[in-house]
């Protein structure tokens, strides 16, 4: 159980089961892992989540994909976008990925999660070595140009506050484990994602 400071009631104790995380990961056959995926909006986040997904599933690896949008629409629902409730936003995220990784899953998180604390806040949730960064750098005029949701228009006209990249800052990452051209062809990026895993065996106890 990894060391995670806060408040707990002095009658509530952590439990060790008999199962723990090593065995699941043998049942699975890889490691639990978190791989994040961080950059603006319309940086190509989810998409290439999604497609890295597809790969790993046909492969037999056990995933799980947290997506902002998806998040918010539950267990963040009470949440709004300040910079405090973008933080609660994500340790919420890292908590929940923190249990899929201690089931063995490998889990793709594709936040925006603009500020460098908070990516380190679940960095450091995790176990040494089981969070991945990685840094979709698409330029925020691609981003804007492509504007899937409509809100880079909506900041614009001044209808969406605190919008990353417009009036909200966007931290970019110091030493991501990858740094990815969000503007290459989304095959490229997986395999060179792919050959990552291999490297780090995760794929294949």
């Amino acid at each position: 159980m990894t060391n995670i400071k806060h408040l707990v009631d002095d009658n509530v104790v952590w439990h060790s089961h008999s199962i723990n995380q090593q065995d699941r990961e043998r049942l699975h056959k890889h490691q639990g892992v978190v791989i994040w995926f961080t950059g603006l909006s319309g940086s190509g986040k989810s998409t290439l989540a999604d497609a890295l997904e597809q790969v790993l599933h046909h492969q037999g690896i056990s995933t799980y994909l947290l997506d902002g949008d998806n998040v918010r629409y539950d267990l963040c629902c009470d949440l709004g976008f300040s910079n405090d409730d973008r933080r609660e936003n994500i340790r919420r995220v890292g908590q929940v990925a923190r249990l899929m990784v201690d089931a063995g899953l490998v889990v793709l998180a594709a936040f925006i999660s603009p500020h460098c604390a908070e990516r380190q806040m679940v960095r450091d949730m995790l176990p040494a070595g089981r969070f991945i960064e990685v840094f979709v750098d698409t330029p925020l005029a691609i981003c804007e140009a492509r504007d899937p949701k409509g809100l880079y228009k909506k900041a614009r006209a001044e209808k969406l506050n605190n919008f990353t990249g417009i009036d909200a800052v966007y931290e970019v990452p110091k030493q991501p484990e990858v740094h990815l051209d969000g503007q290459q062809l989304v095959t490229n990026l997986i395999a060179r994602l792919l050959n990552l895993f291999n490297k780090r065996v995760i794929i294949g106890l």
